[in-house]
């Protein structure tokens, strides 16, 4: 495939763990792990977009492309287009956004995503997700749910239980559609184009209900291809719970 890019959005400022990017997992930072990984992915281009002199100089220590970006940015999807912007990138440029809080993301994640957005000229995001057999995960409003058209491309993304099962569900007793309910990876593929005319979009109301950015762009018309893998990431770091997890899963094999 042609080459694509990925940019790491990374905010030091986070109200559930502070200073969560730089905190330490076997003697690095959580986002030189997640830098590791990008460059394991083909990407042709990794940079990582911080508001912070502490991060970027972090960053330098171990030998990453980091860039400041304005403080003012409400998501790392804006901060990711102000590095786009600023490189001259051309429109159909592919730009993965890859969260600096994941440091267990498997690279060819992100290589699928990018994958996926080049081969379907149809869609402006590309994005991906996998089957949800525990009925625990699918009731869980912290697990985003969505559902998709025969195509592929996202109808719908909820905190919510979807889609729900009528015959024999009841509040006390839901019963998970089997073969149905996927759980969103929240890693993203853009082109330029569609990363910069999202950056000038008002937040829809959607998206403010459900607390969910994606919900912007189907509000706008905008195409999201979702991929289906089976070998989902463990989930990030949100909080000290989460980065005690990661510290356990990634520890080294005697």
């Amino acid at each position: 495939m042609k080459g694509f890019k990925v940019v790491i959005p990374a905010r030091l400022g986070s109200t559930r763990l502070p200073n969560k990017v730089l905190r330490d997992v076997h003697g690095k930072p959580v986002l030189r792990h997640v830098w590791e990984a990008a460059r394991k992915s083909g990407a042709e281009d990794i940079i990582v977009a911080t508001d912070s002199e502490q991060v970027l100089e972090a960053c330098r220590g171990f030998g990453a492309d980091a860039r400041l970006t304005a403080a003012s940015h409400n998501s790392g999807t804006d901060r990711i287009n102000e590095i786009a912007r600023k490189a001259g990138w051309a429109a159909d440029t592919i730009v993965v956004n890859l969260q600096g809080d994941e440091p267990l993301m498997p690279a060819d994640l992100v290589r699928q995503a990018a994958q996926l957005l080049a081969e379907d000229s149809e869609a402006h995001i590309a994005s991906l997700c996998h089957p949800l057999h525990a009925i625990e995960e699918w009731l869980n409003p912290n697990v985003v749910k969505l559902v998709m058209d025969r195509r592929g491309y996202a109808l719908y993304f909820s905190r919510a239980p979807i889609p729900w099962k009528r015959d024999g569900s009841t509040r006390e007793q839901p019963r998970m559609p089997e073969g149905l309910a996927y759980r969103h990876i929240g890693l993203y593929a853009y082109r330029v184009a569609a990363l910069a005319e999202f950056s000038q979009l008002p937040a829809a109301p959607l998206e403010d209900c459900e607390a969910l950015e994606q919900l912007r762009a189907l509000t706008h018309g905008f195409r999201i291809r979702m991929g289906i893998t089976h070998n989902p990431p463990p989930r990030g770091v949100d909080t000290e719970e989460d980065l005690q997890a990661v510290i356990a899963l990634m520890k080294p094999a005697r």
